[in-house]
């Protein structure tokens, strides 16, 4: 797997959680915030720390915003302090702005002032959470871009037997890109494959045939 450069703007749990995570996976983080305490207790479990005002738009520039494959503004808490950062990021010369909305009205500001893309993780979570529940087969879901999305599945009866006969592409638009079952993972399986209960099936669509599987499952 390529390295990637990110900077995390703001240490606190979302932040962290996030360098943290991308640092594990192998990639170069860089995280900054005001608070040295926030610092120093994330200091040895990512690349690079500073104890910087991260709303400055020199001091980004000075740590080479421009050349990181992503920044991401994880503030959150603070919207005046969000915006400033998203704007600060931008103006540095960042090609990609990810920041934290706290609400709608947040996410539709940050999104006006330049971030390119816009995240409400516990709004995301919450939803994430009500679609397991009202479906319990599905194992997880995340969307790809606006309008497409994977989905992981649990078959139960309802999606037992040869693909070619449950006809998925044509039901409902969704396509199964892979099967795992009990650790074995069978990749792009052909027409004849059969699917068997408790196989885990990651299939891809778009959202509305996502939308459409999920409630063909939930009934």
């Amino acid at each position: 797997m390529k390295e990637r450069q990110f900077m995390v703007i703001g240490a606190g749990r979302f932040g962290s959680a996030l360098a943290t995570t991308l640092y594990q996976l192998g990639h170069e983080v860089v995280v900054i915030d005001k608070d040295e305490a926030a610092i120093e207790a994330i200091m040895n479990q990512v690349t690079h720390t500073a104890i910087v005002d991260g709303t400055d738009e020199d001091t980004l520039r000075k740590l080479g915003c421009s050349n990181f494959d992503a920044v991401v503004v994880a503030i959150g808490d603070n919207l005046e302090a969000n915006i400033l950062a998203t704007v600060a990021a931008k103006s540095a010369g960042a090609t990609r702005v990810i920041s934290k909305g706290v609400s709608l009205l947040a996410a539709r500001v940050l999104d006006r002032v330049g971030a390119d893309e816009v995240v409400r993780p516990e709004h995301d979570m919450g939803v994430r959470l009500a679609r397991q529940l009202a479906t319990p087969s599905i194992v997880d879901a995340f969307k790809l871009g606006e309008n497409h999305g994977v989905v992981e599945i649990e078959a139960e009866q309802a999606l037992c037997g040869r693909l070619a006969e449950l006809r998925l592409p044509n039901r409902f638009g969704v396509q199964v890109i892979a099967v795992n079952r009990g650790g074995n993972l069978e990749i792009s399986p052909r027409a004849d494959f059969e699917l068997k209960r408790g196989d885990r099936i990651v299939m891809i669509g778009s959202n509305d045939a996502i939308t459409r599987l999920r409630e063909y499952l939930s009934k």
